[in-house]
């Protein structure tokens, strides 16, 4: 799907906000990408699924692995394109985790997944849950790209879509933005 078709859908489905957001990283910024606008239009997730499944078949990779939540119905639907098993990484103690009894197996080579990539703090955190339980990240494949940099993954990477988008340190927030009530969207506590 080409990118001015998912930026079309990602409108449409009210997928991208303005305001002043509090992000998961603790950031500030004026755009916030709501994903669950997005998971919940299983059409778009099956259209973007199949660009991270095509990427993920020409790296090797024979399990995806997700973070909750939105990670995992992604990781869910890029294995089911793929004919592959996927796993959850979850969070326990505060720390990305394998749980329920599940286990990478043996000379896997693990795509990992996830929704929007803004620090790629998550991604970096499901890697190192993935290698504690003896695998190997091969990929990485994200829906949405709002960072503002490429961030090191050690591994080859794809987003379906980027979305330009500043992001601002607490102690570093312009006046401008300041003035906007502030929302606090997202999954991290």
């Amino acid at each position: 799907m080409a990118n001015p078709q998912v930026e079309a859908l990602l409108i449409e489905a009210g997928a991208i906000m303005r305001g002043h957001f509090l992000l998961t990283s603790g950031r500030h910024s004026d755009i916030y990408v709501e994903k669950f606008r997005i998971l919940e239009r299983p059409d778009v997730v099956q259209a973007l699924a199949s660009e991270i499944a095509e990427f993920f078949r020409i790296h090797g990779v024979t399990i995806v692995a997700g973070p909750t939540t939105g990670g995992i119905l992604i990781a869910f639907e890029v294995a089911r394109q793929m004919g592959l098993p996927s796993l959850y990484i979850e969070t326990e103690n505060g720390q990305k985790t394998l749980r329920r009894s599940a286990v990478v197996p043996a000379g896997a080579k693990v795509g990992i997944v996830d929704d929007v990539l803004t620090t790629g703090r998550s991604v970096v955190e499901s890697i190192e849950a993935i290698a504690r339980f003896g695998g190997e990240v091969v990929a990485v494949g994200v829906l949405i790209d709002r960072t503002e940099s490429d961030p090191e993954f050690g591994v080859p990477w794809k987003a379906c879509h980027q979305v330009s988008a500043t992001s601002y340190a607490p102690d570093t927030v312009p006046d401008w933005l300041a003035e906007i009530p502030i929302t606090k969207p997202g999954t991290r506590a």
